[in-house]
């Protein structure tokens, strides 16, 4: 028969056990969503290139030098 001291130590052991799966998956969520934000950091910036270079664009054609200059 365990000791109360035993028992204790195992449930304090479970939970440790416990614990660390979860820090472990935990760990896994954060580095797969910082790889998530990094690519939207990317594509954000990419479209915001592209919508610059069209409004861009866009002035310029509104803008047009009258046929004497």
């Amino acid at each position: 028969m365990e000791s109360p001291n035993e028992a204790r130590l195992l449930k304090v052991e479970s939970s440790l056990a416990h614990l660390e799966y979860q820090h472990e998956q935990l760990n896994r969520v954060v580095v797969e969503q910082a790889r998530i934000i990094v690519r939207l950091q990317r594509e954000v910036a990419l479209a915001t290139q592209t919508l610059e270079t069209a409004e861009m664009d866009r002035i310029r054609a509104n803008n047009q030098k009258p046929p004497h200059y």
